[in-house]
């Protein structure tokens, strides 16, 4: 398949689902980047809230708001697109909601605010592929999902610009930003609606002789829950052992966040484009050797000590992002090109599960690795991301039948390479037509495996 070698802002436009879309990809960052990576300090400064009790409300509802993935990847098999990610964006508005009217201590309430805000933050990813996949088909699809995540870091690194540089205000001004964010979610659950973009269902083949097939990405799930590690790296990892172990100032940590949005703003869509050449497994595989490259070089910069350390990780750093680049670039991409239509939206949900399980993990396994030191931590990082790369690398694209029984009376499906090469069969064919018809799905799906 040839490369796309040029980014067209319009087709870009056109891939999220148009204008009104994309303008809603915009708000509901900018707004998510106003309250999301505040949330603690609303707990701790206008609810008065312990910063454990806060932080365990947030972690319960992030985890619960696991449970809701299996009901909005069948809630997306059936169709449903601009709908399911408009309602994801009115849940957090019912959060927001909640976090304005909670009174001061009461940490039962803050809980439930931000189970809300987590199943909206959970099922949006989905959602959001599910649409995109729906409105563009191969590489077009891969370019306009790093371009989704491009706009979207875009938005939440000017919504987090934006607070940090009014948190001055204390307590008040976290109050103002929750409503400007509640405001900004309704405007955005607003706009998504309006695209009013539905998939007709793929159903799965009527008759019972139809050979569904159903991929299996075990090993990419599983290999994904360390991956997803990477992106915690920058706003956990880093700050933490450049603060305890090499006593840097905070103006490294500051400066390795901006550096990653940026890279992560500009870069995304061109490497992504870049590597459209490649099956998108391998690039997957790759993005893993890099991450283990860059965690290697954290752990030989932390042996440097305080005055060459913490230049050395902001360094390494950007091999790190760009190995996020290539992985955020390549795996959504892979799950929506192996998954058969019938069954994309339950698959994507199966991912989202797999990356909120890592991300809700992640801080604790890190925080809980590095008092032990940087061998613990980087050597772990690396030995499980290089596993989980294997994993990816020698995983096959397989697709078994669901179906492997014939009720009495039906013939079996004769393969077309069997009606090909064989007057028998041509003849079972003759008799039958139906059995041609029930091979061409697997033969569909056995072309489509070429072109990973």
């Amino acid at each position: 398949m040839a490369t796309i070698l040029t980014i067209r802002s319009r087709a870009l436009v056109r891939a999220f689902g148009g204008p009104r879309y994309a303008v809603a990809l915009a708000v509901d960052a900018l707004g998510t980047g106003l309250l999301r990576p505040f949330l603690l300090l609303y707990g701790v400064m206008v609810l008065n809230l312990s910063a454990p009790a806060a932080g365990l409300a947030m972690t319960g509802g992030i985890v619960v708001g696991l449970v809701c993935m299996p009901a909005v990847g069948r809630w997306l098999d059936r169709g449903a697109r601009s709908t399911v990610v408009a309602a994801s964006m009115l849940v957090r508005v019912g959060g927001v909601v909640l976090l304005l009217a909670t009174p001061s201590g009461h940490v039962w309430l803050f809980s439930t605010a931000a189970l809300f805000l987590g199943i909206g933050n959970q099922a949006w990813p989905a959602a959001h592929a599910a649409l995109v996949a729906t409105v563009t088909h191969g590489r077009d699809r891969d370019t306009a999902l790093a371009a989704g995540r491009s706009l979207r870091n875009a938005g939440m690194g000017a919504g987090a610009l934006l607070a940090a540089a009014c948190l001055a205000g204390g307590a008040d001004t976290l109050r103002m930003l929750a409503v400007v964010t509640g405001l900004a979610y309704l405007a955005a659950a607003v706009l998504a609606w309006s695209v009013h973009l539905r998939a007709r269902p793929a159903n799965a083949p009527a008759h019972d002789c139809d050979v569904v097939p159903a991929t299996r990405m075990r090993a990419l799930l599983a290999a994904n829950v360390i991956y997803v590690f990477c992106l915690n790296v920058p706003e956990i990892a880093l700050p933490l052992v450049l603060t305890t172990q090499l006593q840097a100032s905070l103006m490294w940590s500051s400066a390795i966040f901006v550096t990653n949005t940026v890279l992560v703003v500009t870069l995304q869509v061109p490497v992504t484009v870049l590597l459209a050449r490649f099956p998108r497994r391998r690039v997957l595989a790759f993005a893993g050797v890099v991450l283990t490259v860059s965690y290697l070089g954290f752990l030989a910069a932390t042996s440097l000590g305080r005055g060459w350390g913490a230049p050395t990780v902001a360094a390494v750093s950007v091999v790190c992002t760009l190995g996020e680049i290539v992985y955020a670039g390549s795996a959504t991409a892979l799950v929506t090109a192996l998954a058969p239509a019938h069954v994309l939206g339950r698959a994507l949900a199966r991912f989202q599960l797999s990356t909120g399980f890592g991300l809700a993990v992640s801080p604790a396994v890190i925080t809980a690795l590095a008092p032990h030191g940087p061998a613990a931590l980087w050597g772990s990082l690396a030995a499980g991301t290089l596993l989980s790369a294997s994993a990816v690398a020698v995983e096959k694209d397989q697709e078994s039948p669901v179906r492997q029984s014939t009720p009495p009376g039906e013939r079996m499906p004769v393969p077309v390479s069997t009606v090909i090469a064989s007057p028998q069969a041509a003849s079972a064919v003759r008799a039958d037509p139906k059995a041609l018809t029930c091979a061409i799905p697997a033969v569909g799906a056995g072309l489509r495996d070429t072109r990973k």
